[in-house]
């Protein structure tokens, strides 16, 4: 229907931009992010960045084969020759001698990058020594990696069967190893470094041997009598990782100013390889960054995982660079190598391969760190080094040159530097979907002045979005910023709080690593500082939320320090963001957790949570709910003052019943169940009470119309096909009978009399859901179906729901039951839901206690007698006198003693007035025990019915959920500095949102030329069509060429301007009721439907008139609490004002009640004064009533202004909101137009004759809020449109 309008040449439209502007600063209702997407915490990614098989390098083989002095016999080296081995000449001392030093090197740089490693030396060795050394490091590593270093420069080359070589005793003779020997003695898991030439050949043969016995297990798997069939099954070589100096067919460089050992000293002293001079050494130590050597490699290590990250498969990366410090160590390394090596024709190999890197663009940021190193060196300052190693005098003298080096490469290092504006760029001016940023990995090497910096750049990578983190994650992220929070700097705070929140929105599970680390008291002192912005302190609040999220340990870390204390202290904190969660931190610390359940009691915590019970933001009475709800489902025993504290918790719970917002009272049921839980005998025994007492009372059918009634039933021709429907809850039309299963079907509270009420009974809900039969745990039916808890309500009287609440303790679990009730009948179907499965639960658990059981011994029952008034607490005490036990509940009553007459009679004949003040008298009082045991199962029973109370209690608990606070959690994962897409000049959203208030101002304009023309007559019927039911409200929509037409329990949806139907859905009220209003909210923008039942029951809907998208209800709730369905043909009425948000609504009471949607709150109660129920509550508060009537008020005066007397038997009744018009419509088949001072402009009647108009009897009219339409509908299906003449128009 818009997408017409959409293509339409928008001409004229340039004046009417102080219209736009009324449009832009209207308010929207119903449009935050809890109306439009579902409750429910965000899908779990899965998190690869934690390596679960995390391992340690802890042995480490050195196995040389160098015969110094010996040249092998199929190499022939040139002269001159790369000597060095290890930075050592072995000709400038004994060949021992230097076997022995070039060990002791090696040793000495591979503890650079691992010092804590087991290192054993095998110097020109035999196959027995290296058997013996290999399966000794095996043994003692166990399950951790082994390394096998060979270096084969002494030997002949390895050979195409898969062998390298070693010596005879005598060193007369080169032996060859077999790698198929080697890989049984190393097992895995084992890293294995090569340096020789046609290293690639080792490479090649152990896969092949891997794959060989890979064969032979299988071929054993098959075969028992096979050798390997009976031998543990040996570990798989797949695991084993290779690093080779060269292919197979390549040889070493042998040009003297390189090492002989060139790939040893790219894996094991990179920073001394990259200048390729012996001569040049950089003071200082490898992992000390206040050196230049330090330094050096600092930069070297953020620069090569920079490279792996961007280059390597994300799995590849964790494995190489993030599982193993020392395997880390050497493929960051191996990258150098790579890159040196090819400029030598030699080509490193790895298993597993890697991606060629060595043309990667970050190497130049390497060449440029090593050039400003030599730039800032002159010759003279060179290091010079004799052979033993020992520093020259002249590199003494100019060695203070090296700090300024330092000075320079350190803090304001401009690779770092020029690194960091690159991602900035990225994050500024980058688009959505982009590749990740190169530097990602550069930030983790920030340090000094710039670490602010870079921690502000992480910040705002990881609001992007879960994705984000996750990649940030599987750098390496975590470890970094979990040794941050040891600081005590507190610029660091704002920026490590949003951190730890974003990771803790997309992975809960560092809750774990916080508190091992105490990280958790970081957070704690954050959240007590009452400097910090409340921003800050949320994400902090949050941020404890998780970490004591179902961890015992961190809330026993948290508890220690004084968690509950600081929240509470925050608890009317002014941002309801903060407040919120420190609720949910406070439902979450206690949850299961008795000592911090005791901790609140003595802080009065579940008192000061009252207060956010009325909270103007529904998130945060959501939450007070969840913390109360938690706070009394602690599965520990209970005593006297506990149970008074779960009596007092539930009573102020109960008041939320008719709260606006529907996630308030789904975590209202929730909150609810836990209490049932805990005093599920006493619930049982309730539920058994109804069952009993429901055979004494007939339930009515539902109410019928009567023969005046506005809304006869539809006929069957002319009934279409509903479209389906869809809403988060699950709305289903009800359009059959369900299967009932007739039990507790009494809500009669004639038994309870003379005590003050907690609350009004205009808190309790009256409604009815369309809700759907569900599965119980063990059968396909509930044993308590909608029909039956919706007849319970029904059969209740008002008065007795004046008596709901009270404050006597023992009734609290009838009252809750009957809370339940309404719950399970309310509009909103999740709700609705809710309370049916914990209703259902119980009454199943009920029915399976209450199974005959065989008596033993008859002897030992004795009959009890109600409870006497005057002893508040006293328990009917078993034979002995002994107090009731676990064994002996309310539950086990009910099935041995013989039931006391409880019933109407006994009631009436009851004192109105009991002399204990405070005390009321209920029948079912003396089966509930005021202390509740650990895991009591109510009575004695079979196995059988001990394994069905265990599977309900888990039943209600795993089926009772919300999603509240995983939702919640969704908005720290989100991107909170994102503009909003609305407030976006450029997005989709704003350009058609400023289409619609270019469109409103062209209808707006129009209309007003045409009324200020002045109206005459209003009877030129420009449509006509007949409605699929009987229409019982009509309302246009303010700016498009839709009506909305309601019969009893559907909507159709008409074009009037071409006269077609544009859609037709069920609202979902039960069947006995109907739909007596609906207004438009946020007509002038993203409309949604509002509709009223006679039941007081309020839907609102989206996506109507959508032939792309199904109806979805966005919320609903109990407008009147105080309306039942009658046969008297009266309505539910309400009207809205979209510049406030208000809504009003009135009916079959004495009331206009007026409601808050943007806080979803009842904000004030204005009495009539009319003995009449009101039937139209208008924006200025006018109302007519059934005797004719039309009354004026104002919010400031008590009494009505001005009544008008206009016609009797009046049936519907509107005003034009701009041209000084209102309609009567009479079920005397007549509409009347009036003036605003009341003269009659013209009638519209029933006409005889061929030409004549067809009139029914009115069942409904409206104007259009701007154009001078009318639309009537009548009781003979047929709904029309009248206009002013046509030359008018």
């Amino acid at each position: 229907m818009e997408s017409e309008m959409l293509q339409s040449p928008l001409l004229g439209l340039g004046e009417e931009d102080e219209s736009d502007l009324t449009d832009w600063n209207l308010p929207l209702a119903f449009m935050k992010k809890r109306h439009c997407e579902k409750i429910e915490g965000s899908k779990s990614l899965a998190q690869s960045w934690r390596m679960k098989d995390r391992m340690k390098t802890v042995s480490v083989a050195l196995v040389l084969c160098l015969n110094v002095g010996v040249d092998p016999p199929d190499v022939v080296k040139t002269t001159p020759c790369a000597r060095l081995e290890c930075w050592i000449d072995p000709l400038s001392m004994g060949p021992q001698k230097a076997l022995e030093t070039i060990g002791a090197n090696l040793q000495k740089q591979y503890e650079n990058w691992q010092p804590r490693a087991r290192y054993k030396q095998s110097l020109d060795p035999t196959v027995d020594e290296v058997k013996k050394l290999c399966t000794s490091l095996r043994r003692n590593a166990k399950e951790e990696r082994v390394l096998f270093h060979y270096n084969g420069h002494g030997v002949p080359r390895p050979t195409v069967n898969g062998e390298i070589w070693v010596f005879n005793k005598n060193y007369t003779q080169y032996i060859p190893l077999s790698i198929y020997d080697l890989q049984t003695w190393m097992g895995s898991p084992s890293i294995f470094v090569y340096d020789c030439s046609n290293a690639g050949l080792i490479v090649k043969s152990f896969k092949q041997f891997a794959l060989q016995r890979e064969q032979e297990l299988e071929v054993a798997a098959i075969n028992p009598n096979h050798p390997l069939a009976q031998m543990p099954l040996p570990p798989s070589m797949k695991n084993c990782i290779q690093l080779a100096a060269c292919e197979a067919n390549e040889l070493l460089p042998m040009i003297p100013d390189l090492p002989a050992d060139l790939f040893t000293s790219c894996l094991t002293t990179p920073i001394k390889i990259a200048f390729i001079s012996p001569f040049f050494r950089i003071p200082g130590r490898l992992n000390d960054r206040r050196t230049p050597l330090g330094e050096l490699n600092w930069i070297f290590t953020a620069i090569t995982d920079t490279i792996a990250w961007n280059v390597l498969p994300r799995d590849l990366f964790q494995k190489l660079f993030r599982q193993d410090l020392l395997v880390a160590s050497l493929f960051r390394n191996f990258l150098l190598a790579e890159r040196i090596m090819r400029s030598y024709n030699c080509t490193p190999v790895s298993s597993p391969r890697l991606p060629p890197t060595y043309m990667h663009a970050m190497w130049q940021a390497w060449d440029l760190a090593v050039d400003i190193c030599l730039s800032q060196t002159p010759q003279t300052n060179l290091s010079v080094t004799n052979h033993t190693g020992e520093q020259g005098t002249e590199g003494q003298k100019h060695f203070s040159c090296w700090s300024n080096l330092l000075h320079f490469l350190c803090p304001q290092h401009a690779l770092l530097c020029e690194q960091l504006t690159a991602f900035q760029v990225w994050l500024t001016m980058g688009v959505e979907n982009r590749n990740p940023p190169e530097q990602l990995p550069i930030v983790l090497q920030v340090s000094g002045v710039h670490r602010l910096r870079a921690l502000d750049l992480l910040g705002r990578f990881l609001d992007l979005g879960p994705w984000a983190v996750s990649l940030a994650l599987s750098v390496g992220i975590f470890p970094y910023v979990l040794k941050l929070l040891q600081s005590s700097a507190r610029e660091l705070r704002p920026l490590l709080v949003f951190i730890w929140a974003k990771i803790l929105a997309v992975d809960s599970s560092c809750q774990a690593d916080l508190v091992k680390d105490n990280g958790h008291k970081y957070f704690l002192s954050v959240l007590a500082d009452p400097y910090m912005p409340a921003e800050h302190r949320t994400m902090t609040a949050f941020i404890l939320a998780v970490i004591v999220n179902n961890y015992n340990t961190g809330q026993e870390a948290c508890l220690q320090g004084n968690l509950i204390a600081i929240c509470l202290e925050q608890l009317n904190d002014p941002h309801p963001l903060l407040r919120q969660w420190v609720a949910i931190c406070l439902g979450r610390i206690w949850q299961n957790f008795d000592s911090a359940r005791w901790c609140g009691v003595r802080d009065s915590a579940h008192e000061k949570l009252y207060s956010l019970l009325s909270d103007p933001i529904p998130e945060v009475r959501c939450a007070a709910v969840f913390a109360l709800g938690t706070f009394v489902g602690n599965s520990a025993e209970r005593t006297d003052h506990s149970t008074t504290i779960d009596h007092n918790v539930a009573m102020m719970l109960a008041q939320l019943i008719n709260d606006g917002s529907p996630m308030v009272r789904k975590e209202l049921v929730v909150a609810l169940s836990h209490l049932v839980v805990q005093y599920e005998s006493n619930f049982c025994t309730v539920a058994l009470q109804f069952i009993e007492e429901e055979k004494n009372y007939p339930l009515p059918s539902p109410a019928a119309p009567e023969g005046g009634s506005l809304t006869p039933v539809r006929d069957g021709p002319c009934t279409p096909r509903l479209r389906s429907v869809s809403s988060y809850g699950n709305i289903r039309a009800v359009t059959t009978a369900r299967n009932l299963n007739k039990s507790l079907q009494n809500l009669s509270l004639n038994e309870e009399t003379g005590s003050s009420v907690a609350f009004s009974p205009g808190n309790l809900s009256t409604s009815s859901s369309a809700s759907s039969t569900l599965g119980s745990p063990e059968n396909e039916e509930y044993i308590l179906s909608f029909e039956t808890i919706d007849k319970m309500r029904r059969v209740s009287s008002y008065s007795s729901l004046n008596s709901l609440i009270g404050v006597s303790f023992n009734s609290v679990y009838t009252q809750i039951w009957r809370v339940l009730l309404h719950l399970a009948a309310d509009p909103y179907p999740d709700v609705s839901d809710l309370a049916m499965k914990v209703l259902n639960s119980i009454a199943y658990k009920a029915t399976v206690n209450a199974r005959p059981q065989r008596i033993l011994d008859t002897s030992s029952l004795t009959q009890s007698a109600p409870a006497s008034p005057t002893n508040k607490g006293m328990h009917i005490h078993q034979v002995g006198g002994s107090p009731p036990t676990t064994s002996t509940s309310s539950s086990s009553l009910t099935n041995e003693v013989p039931k006391q007459p409880v019933s109407r009679e006994l009631a009436a004949v009851r004192p109105a007035n009991v002399t204990n003040v405070g005390v009321q008298y209920t029948p079912h009082s003396h089966q509930f025990p005021r202390t509740r045991k650990m895991f009591d199962k109510g009575p004695e029973q079979t196995a059988d019915d001990a394994d069905d109370a265990v599977g309900h209690k888990s039943f209600i608990s795993a089926a009772v959920q919300t999603g509240f606070c995983d939702w919640s959690a969704k908005y720290f994962a989100q991107p909170v500095m994102k503009i909003p897409e609305e407030h976006d000049l450029e997005s989709q959203i704003r350009k058609e949102r400023e289409w619609r208030f270019l469109r409103n101002a062209r209808v707006r304009k129009q209309a007003q030329k045409i009324i200020q023309k002045g109206i005459s007559r209003l009877d030129d019927q420009i449509f006509l069509n007949r409605n699929p039911g009987v229409p019982s409200v009509v309302k246009f929509h303010p700016f498009t060429p839709c009506i909305a037409v309601a019969d009893k329990d559907s909507i159709c949806f008409w074009d009037w301007e071409k006269g077609e139907k544009l859609d037709y859905f069920h609202n979902g009220n039960p069947r006995y009721t109907r739909i007596t209003a609906m207004e438009y909210l946020n007509g002038q923008d993203c409309s949604l439907l509002l509709t009223a039942t006679d039941d007081g029951a309020i839907r609102v809907w989206k996506n109507f008139a959508d032939l792309e998208k199904n109806p979805e209800m966005v919320t609903a709730w109990q407008g009147l609490s105080d309306m039942l369905p009658t046969t008297r043909g009266l309505r539910m009425s309400v009207d809205w004002e979209q510049e406030t948000g208000l809504l009003m609504t009135s009916g079959d009471v004495r009331i206009i009640r007026i409601w808050d949607t943007d806080r979803e709150m009842k904000v004030q109660d204005i009495a009539t004064g009319a003995d009449s129920c009101v039937t139209i509550p208008c924006v200025t508060l006018c109302d007519c009533v059934v005797n004719g009537d039309v009354r004026f008020f104002d919010p400031r005066m008590p009494e009505s202004m001005k009544v008008l007397q206009i016609v009797k038997g009046l049936t519907a009744l509107d005003i034009h909101p701009q041209a000084n018009l209102f309609a009567c419509g009479s079920m005397n088949q007549f509409t009347a137009i009036y003036n605003g001072n009341g003269e009659l402009i013209n009638n519209i009647k029933y006409y005889d004759g061929f030409m004549g108009q067809r009139v029914g009897a009115i069942s409904c009219l409206a104007f259009h809020p701007h154009w001078p339409h009318l639309a009537v509908g009548s009781n003979d299906f047929y709904i029309s449109v009248y206009s002013v003449e046509k030359r008018i128009r």
